[in-house]
């Protein structure tokens, strides 16, 4: 068996990877990745996303050294959002879940950390058409506390980051599937992977897992999450199987975080190919729920859409469509509303969608229940306190008091025609990782480290639990990434 060596190996090449890579490298040590997919396909879940990173700021003057020049920056209003809003939001949507060491050092250091990024070549913007809604006298407001994000989305986030990897001396060896950990004496000293058909072995002074969670393994999802997650649709990489998990745990590692969820989005049910798609990539998701209803297949709703800010809820609502008889649900709107949502997302080629004169019409195109939708949607329309005005760049308290309430932005469905995008589970990761120390050092049962061994992104439990504020995935990726790489190169 052949045996390649390395002072740092890094298994995986997303984001979370990349970061401690490039962390490793910074330090002078020689740095070997593999990476499970071709290059083609390379960047884990990374690749998938919108690029969108959630940082500590204080405001858009704060933001200019990191973001590219836009002619809409005179016309913008960007809120601080602080070390405090950020913990306390990850503390919201976890139900006091998060671990706090790991928030603490999340929030203090995610700023610095995109500057270090910044210096290395990677880009970044204010995310206009995600984060803000243009108001009438032409200005923005962004909300959310989500603001920055990659230039070109994850595509970018992940050239940026192999251009850099390149640039500084970083081999990548692809379609290199790691399948053990090698262990001597009780210390990890690499891996064996296969390539081609052939097994490979890498040994190296110490390995950072970057490999992701077991979000790909239907039957890990199944035993960890509930017979339900069977069901769910692989919204990102197909590699994350969460291999390297198994093998860490077989070692002696202790389980970090909630094995129990992951981030689970609505995800079109009607596009052919909508699972794994690395030509759509995130554009699959239905993010514009908060200015409509969804329904079921009676058509009831089942969820408070307006309950917070889209960043806020839209990782737990992919698991609310699962539960829904057939695991599916439609997003409803009409004609005054369809113009708001996200082009990107509701205009792809070959997008889910039903377009309808009448809700009668509409409910015969879709399979929703007929009566069930009229009831729920004359009921509903009754129920909105008309005295608030509408405005979708604030909690605007414009409620609909009906069941299940909706706390904000609720308009009346009631001008054809009319719209319903078919959306099912689409699960992005799990929460559930391995332990770790202040070093991201991969810990037993008992709390001591096993020596050489580093975890970090997804493969890192413990920050998340239902839910996740949206882009501190990518944060924590970039934070503990770069942890992980200083602390294994040293």
């Amino acid at each position: 068996m052949y045996t390649y060596t390395a002072d740092v190996l890094v298994v995986g090449a997303g984001n979370a990877a990349m970061c401690a890579a490039h962390a490793a490298r910074d330090e002078g040590k020689t740095v070997l990745m593999l990476e499970a997919a071709p290059k083609e396909q390379a960047g884990g879940n990374s690749y998938f996303t919108a690029g969108a990173t959630r940082m500590t700021h204080e405001g858009l003057e704060s933001l200019k050294d990191l973001v590219e020049p836009d002619e809409r920056h005179s016309r913008s209003e960007v809120p601080a959002y602080t070390a405090e809003d950020y913990a306390a939001d990850l503390k919201k949507v976890t139900r006091g879940r998060n671990d706090p060491r790991m928030t603490e050092t999340l929030t203090s250091r995610v700023s610095g950390d995109m500057r270090w990024l910044k210096a290395k070549g990677m880009k970044y913007r204010l995310m206009y058409e995600r984060q803000a809604y243009e108001r009438p006298d032409g200005s923005f407001l962004f909300w959310g506390g989500l603001h920055v994000g990659n230039v070109d989305g994850g595509e970018g986030l992940m050239r940026d980051h192999f251009a850099i990897a390149a640039e500084s001396g970083i081999e990548v060896i692809y379609e290199a599937r790691a399948t053990r950990l090698v262990e001597v004496a009780g210390a990890v000293t690499g891996v064996v992977f296969e390539k081609d058909g052939e097994e490979y072995a890498v040994r190296a002074e110490a390995t950072v897992l970057g490999s992701g969670g077991f979000e790909a393994s239907r039957q890990m999802r199944a035993e960890h999450m509930g017979q339900q997650w069977y069901h769910a649709v692989t919204r990102g990489t197909p590699f994350n199987t969460g291999t390297m998990l198994e093998e860490a745990i077989a070692l002696g590692a202790a389980k970090g975080g909630d094995w129990s969820s992951g981030h689970a989005t609505q995800w079109d049910a009607g596009f052919v190919g909508n699972e794994s798609n690395f030509e759509v990539t995130n554009r699959l998701t239905r993010q514009s729920y908060p200015l409509g209803i969804i329904v079921n297949r009676q058509g009831r709703r089942f969820v408070d859409e307006g309950a917070d800010f889209r960043n806020l809820t839209y990782a737990k609502y992919g698991k609310e469509v699962l539960m829904q008889p057939g695991a599916i649900a439609w997003q409803i709107f009409d004609a005054p509303l369809r113009p708001m949502l996200r082009a990107e997302e509701y205009e792809v080629p070959g997008v889910g969608e039903h377009i309808a004169g009448s809700l009668e019409e509409l409910a015969a195109q879709t399979g929703i229940d007929k009566t069930g939708l009229e009831e729920t949607i004359a009921a509903f329309n009754r129920s909105i306190d008309t005295s608030a005005e509408f405005d979708p760049n604030v909690k605007d308290g414009r409620i609909a008091r009906t069941a299940p309430v909706k706390s904000n932005w609720a308009n009346a469905i009631s001008e054809p025609p009319y719209y319903a995008y078919p959306v099912t589970c689409g699960i992005t990761f799990t929460f559930g990782g391995l332990k770790g120390d202040e070093c991201a050092r991969v810990l037993k049962l008992d709390g001591t480290p096993i020596p050489g061994l580093f975890a970090c992104g997804e493969a890192l439990g413990g920050l998340f639990s239902e839910n996740y504020p949206g882009g501190s995935g990518l944060a924590a990726g970039i934070v503990f990434g770069r942890i992980a790489g200083r602390c294994a190169a040293s």
